[in-house]
């Protein structure tokens, strides 16, 4: 893998708490309207710009993403963004429920994305992919990094390990999800001389989620170097941001599923189908989680149900045909719901695990949802089989958690 340092553009540590912020694409914008408040020093008016404008301005609005860039300028010209000196690496780590996770941040070379060593395990939808680059050129930079996994490596943990014991430049709790922020810079030249050599031994690191950002930032790569008779390879706009984590660090949650209607079924009809791939057992009214693999949890009529999966439903020398997430599309929502694209239809919705299965039973109890489904978590092992298969994981399959903060540094393609 080929990483290089950079001159992070990033807030003074006595303004972070106030210009930091949640990605652009976990809240809509009126949720970042309230958030923002009064804040003008909030990162939202560069990665929701639409809180500037009327409510009810699409987000999608030429005159949005010039604003995005106009606000860029006024942070770096009011001083609330400043440019490091010199290139460096960073440090960012996160700490949910005394769990900490520490990260690189890099800048990624876009030729290791287009030729496949930055492994996807997601379809990106073209138009999502178009917001972004549409949002890169008009900043000229990252400004808010990818999440990437790469395989466990001693030399950069003994590294981690090191700076975490000493002070950080930044050191926050966030609003909202009340986790912990603490972020490094790194500024030897050994240590950074290691960073890059260490990544340079690895053949592939995996995307865990901004698979949207990684191809924008690519596409935008690939214009500006047809743009560039001299083009080198080296350039800034070769290169994009990235937070990068041990895979065996990361928190993937279960990502659960609620249903509008039973497909014209009675309940007692709905179950009985189930029991022809399910074992299919009572738990009773007390909230019931899935403990392995292959199990789910079904919540219908304020009752909680076991649902284990029969042998040879499912096909654990295929790394998709083994995922909860496929038994469970193939044999409940499409064969038995009529539910087959999960991207596109109304009568189901995605309830993030961070949220809890309290969630699920509330959606239910309140008349809005008919039924839920928990399925247990996909992990970080099974994304890396999929991804280094060349296979694309059905959708709403992951949730990772925490969340990277935006606006604690920023990298400019110039």
């Amino acid at each position: 893998m080929n990483v290089k340092p950079f001159k992070g553009i990033r807030p003074p540590k006595e303004l972070v708490e106030q210009v930091e912020s949640r990605p652009y694409d976990v809240l809509d914008s009126e949720e970042a309207r309230a958030e923002a408040g009064d804040n003008e020093k909030s990162l939202y008016h560069i990665i929701k710009p639409e809180i500037d404008f009327p409510t009810g301005t699409s987000e999608y609005d030429p005159r949005v993403y010039e604003r995005a860039a106009q606000n860029f300028q006024k942070f770096q010209d009011k001083g609330w963004l400043v440019q490091d000196n010199e290139e460096h690496y960073y440090i960012y780590a996160q700490t949910m429920q005394g769990k900490t996770q520490y990260g690189l941040v890099v800048c990624a070379h876009t030729d290791d994305y287009q030729q496949g060593r930055i492994k996807k395990h997601e379809l990106t939808r073209r138009d999502k992919e178009e917001d972004r680059m549409k949002h890169v050129r008009v900043n000229n930079a990252n400004i808010e990094p990818v999440f990437f996994a790469y395989p466990d490596n001693e030399a950069l943990n003994a590294l981690l390990m090191r700076y975490a014991a000493t002070k950080p430049e930044y050191d926050f709790i966030a609003p909202v999800d009340g986790f912990r922020h603490q972020f490094w810079v790194v500024s030897s030249a050994e240590d950074m001389q290691t960073i890059t050599a260490e990544f340079r031994k690895m053949p592939a690191m995996y995307i865990a989620d901004g698979h949207h950002r990684s191809a924008a930032a690519a596409l935008v790569g690939a214009e500006k170097q047809q743009q560039n008779p001299h083009h080198r390879g080296d350039e800034e706009y070769n290169y994009f941001m990235a937070v990068c984590f041990q895979a065996s660090q990361l928190t993937i949650l279960d990502y659960n599923r609620v249903v509008k209607d039973l497909n014209g079924l009675t309940s007692a009809e709905f179950l009985e189908r189930l029991q022809q791939n399910f074992v299919v057992e009572d738990k009773g009214t007390d909230i019931y989680k899935p403990a392995r693999l292959h199990e789910f949890a079904l919540y219908l009529d304020q009752h909680w149900y076991s649902l284990v999966a029969r042998e040879g439903t499912y096909d654990n020398s295929d790394p998709i045909g083994v995922l909860d997430v496929d038994i469970s599309s193939r044999l409940i929502l499409d064969e038995i719901l009529n539910i087959g694209d999960l991207r596109s239809s109304k009568r189901i919705d995605f309830v993030g695990g961070l949220r809890g299965l309290g969630e699920l039973k509330r959606r239910v109890d309140s008349g809005e949802m008919r039924a839920a489904l928990a399925l247990y978590p996909v992990s970080m092992q099974q994304i890396m089989d999929i991804a280094d298969s060349g296979k694309i994981m059905p959708p709403k399959a992951t949730w990772f958690e925490p969340k990277l903060r935006s606006g604690l540094v920023i990298h400019k393609l110039s």
